[in-house]
């Protein structure tokens, strides 16, 4: 008689991935992004005026709009420039307005006013960005609260 082996077991692969490292790196980018989204804001701080009215129509183009700012001062500040936040010159606003539309006439003009700024600063604000070149000049508002 021959020697009796003992009946083999088959033993099954596991194939299991840890995915404890996994939430750790999801965990840093979140407190990462809650950090520097608040950071992110650009721009002028302006309270602008709430109005039930439709947005613009999306041409599909990324053209970046120009944005001529009021802050409640009076102060104008021009989105394009080398320097958004900083104040700018009514004339040195004309001239960048005026190069920026040259170049591309179908880019959208847009002026954000403060809800303290007097009418007639909104005026001239939308005067200087027709003498500039743009065809059509819109006002911003937030959607009513």
């Amino acid at each position: 008689m021959g020697q009796v082996r003992p009946a083999r077991r088959k033993r099954r692969q596991m194939a299991e991935i840890n995915v404890v490292p996994y939430i750790d790196v999801m965990l840093v980018l979140l407190v990462i992004f809650m950090i520097t989204a608040p950071l992110l804001r650009v721009g002028v701080d302006i309270d602008l005026p709430d109005a039930n009215a439709e947005p613009l129509a999306n041409t599909g183009e990324s053209i970046e709009p120009l944005i001529l700012s009021v802050d409640k001062e009076g102060a104008w500040y021009l989105n394009i420039s080398d320097d958004p936040e900083a104040k700018m010159d009514r004339s040195d606003v004309q001239a960048l307005a005026t190069a920026a539309l040259i170049k591309d006439p179908e880019r959208p003009a847009l002026v954000a006013g403060d809800t303290a700024v007097e009418y007639g600063d909104i005026m001239q604000a939308m005067a200087a960005l027709q003498l500039a070149g743009a065809s059509v000049v819109s006002l911003m508002s937030e959607p009513p609260r």
